[in-house]
């Protein structure tokens, strides 16, 4: 009859039991798997586009988080003013800026608009 009920022996005194390291494996585990696949790959974006951030200067071509494309005319500590086209400048916060473009993407992308507009 024991085979889906444990059978139930008497004892005697109660014995104290040993703190068991088992019982905190499988958290730690969990833990650490958490940890490596969600909070230090963002940890570590988050250092790349801070050292991206440091690193935009005047004549930069970059792109926005709103994907608005435009060469940095003039920047400070905390925000940054883009020329988006010939005499337009917006003002944008450091932190908004998503990425920074190889040289020449600017001019090739206002020839692109230029021809647009011409047919």
């Amino acid at each position: 009859m024991g085979f889906f009920i444990a059978d139930a022996f008497a004892q005697g005194a109660p014995q104290a039991q040993q703190p068991s390291w088992a019982g905190l494996l499988l958290p730690l585990v969990i833990f650490a798997f958490f940890y490596f696949l969600f909070i230090w790959p963002q940890q570590r974006r988050a250092k790349e586009h801070k050292k991206m951030v440091a690193s935009i200067a005047k004549g930069s071509e970059v792109v926005t988080n709103g994907g608005i494309l435009g060469r940095v005319a003039d920047l400070d500590e905390n925000f940054v003013v883009l020329e988006v086209s010939e005499g337009m400048r917006i003002q944008v916060q450091r932190n908004a800026i998503s990425s920074v473009l190889p040289k020449g993407t600017y001019k090739v992308v206002k020839k692109k608009i230029a021809q647009t507009e011409k047919q």
